[in-house]
């Protein structure tokens, strides 16, 4: 048995995960704010958290994760600054910000679906309101100061701040601009005012005036009300362990008053941990492009949404990936090659073949891939020694078959379920049916099969200007794709 090694962000070092309860994994992972489709960007960070749960699952821990929904208190800006995000949309969008939450949580979820992520906890922040004042009530005496615009959150009154990000000078953080009467540059608010004369469509009584809480304390209140301190594993995008995050572990620290950073369960969980960047060179990865890469759009253009999935998982998650529609048409190939691998496996089975209930008695079979995705989730090479076991024509089918059951289950590609015609997707432009495209093709191998060349190829010519390009001799035996 491999034991589990991940890199924590607040040590920066790859640690053994040992479970703050016997035979559990609490793993909590920061969520979207709802006020607009989610770009691909985003959504490899939930791929990244759930390898993380399906490996935990996969090493025989009973796993709670929850995935929190932001719709109040997230600025337009990361660092406290501007309008809140959901009112903002709600106002461009003439709905209230309660329907914006609700239907773009909806379309995010639709997403996580279609990527083959289990489906975990999804509070609202709206939901813990009550219990962010509370939480704000026990701080604000030895840690938090008023302010006009609200109750800040004073970051020299607990020790080693910032140290998840590394990031701190004497002028504190600096991508947070300075607010009149902020004691350090650096602090953040736990509540916000509404201003005199306004108001907003969310907003609540606190003691500190009508207003809403600040985006930081959600996930602060959340975590130790559905999860307990310190829990686990805490995972999030890279861009939040620069603000997001040393803010979080600041109130956790005054909320539990506990101590410095030396003793990481100090921070409110045992492990922080950050997947980089998706990086697009031509910019459509920002929303405020206007335009942006959603997973939709993939797609609209033919690809299976795994195809997305498969990409992210052939990069480490702590490497920057480049997205490409070269990479993403890789990608897919991959898949359908292990696709068919699939397919051949369970025919050899013939009637032996039936999807029983997974048992995680790990083989032999699978040490490599074991100690590929416990030496910190390397994909990439757990990548290969699944598709090493799949096409090894040593081992017999009936000796591997679970273990690659095992071994999907972790990759989340779905390949005992999936077929060659689930992943052949239509683009939204093709304007030729797979009806038509079926047809033509049972013409055209009769046609090869009466020697009739020339009919065979006036076929295939017909089918070129509709975009579909028939592939003669493809060795993954794929009759045809539409460009």
């Amino acid at each position: 048995m491999t034991q589990l090694k991940l890199f924590n962000s607040l040590t920066r070092e790859i640690e053994p995960f040992v479970p703050v309860h016997q035979g559990e994994a609490r793993v909590y992972s920061c969520g979207p704010t709802v006020y607009n489709y989610q770009h691909i960007g985003n959504m490899r960070a939930y791929i990244f958290a759930d390898t993380l749960g399906r490996t935990l699952q996969y090493k025989g821990y009973k796993l709670t994760h929850v995935i929190n929904i932001t719709d109040v208190g997230h600025l337009t800006s990361d660092a406290d600054e501007g309008e809140d995000k959901m009112e903002k949309m709600a106002a461009t969008q003439g709905k209230s910000a309660w329907d914006i939450a609700a239907f773009y949580q909806a379309d995010f979820e639709a997403d996580l679906a279609r990527l083959n992520v289990q489906q975990k906890q999804h509070p609202r922040a709206t939901e813990y309101v009550e219990e962010m004042i509370e939480w704000g009530k026990s701080i604000a005496d030895k840690h938090c100061y008023e302010l006009e615009s609200g109750l800040y959150f004073d970051i020299s009154t607990v020790a080693d701040y910032g140290k998840l990000a590394r990031a701190v000078t004497e002028e504190g953080e600096g991508r947070i601009e300075k607010l009149e009467g902020k004691r350090n540059a650096g602090d953040f608010a736990i509540w916000r005012k509404t201003p005199e004369g306004e108001t907003r469509q969310m907003e609540w009584d606190s003691p500190w005036g009508k207003g809403a809480p600040g985006w930081h304390l959600e996930c602060s209140v959340m975590g130790e009300k559905l999860l307990g301190f310190p829990f686990d594993i805490h995972t999030g995008g890279i861009d939040h362990r620069e603000i997001h995050h040393p803010n979080e572990i600041a109130q956790n620290q005054a909320f539990c008053g506990c101590g410095g950073l030396s003793e990481a369960r100090n921070s409110g969980a045992n492990i922080w941990m950050h997947n980089n960047f998706l990086v697009e060179r031509s910019g459509k990865m920002s929303k405020s492009s206007g335009e942006f890469l959603r997973l939709q759009l993939l797609v609209d253009k033919g690809y299976h949404p795994l195809a997305y999935r498969m990409m992210c998982l052939q990069a480490h998650y702590r490497s920057e990936l480049e997205f490409s529609w070269e990479g993403l048409e890789a990608a897919l190939t991959r898949l359908k090659r292990m696709v068919m691998g699939i397919e051949r496996l369970k025919n050899g089975l013939g009637a032996e073949w039936s999807p029983t209930t997974l048992d995680w008695i790990l083989s032999s079979n699978e040490e490599g891939f074991e100690g590929a995705i416990c030496d910190d989730l390397n994909t990439p090479r757990a990548l290969t020694e699944f598709e090493d076991l799949l096409f090894n024509k040593k081992i017999k089918a009936d000796e591997k078959v679970d273990a690659l059951r095992r071994m999907d289950f972790v990759l989340g590609l779905d390949l005992f379920e999936l077929s060659r015609e689930d992943l052949r997707i239509r683009p939204v432009s093709a304007e030729i049916t797979e009806d038509k495209i079926e047809d033509a093709l049972a013409r055209r191998k009769a046609a090869r099969a009466e020697k009739d060349f020339a009919t065979s190829d006036a076929i295939r010519d017909e089918l070129a200007a509709t975009g579909v390009e028939v592939m003669d001799g493809d060795p993954l035996g794929w009759d045809w794709k539409l460009a």
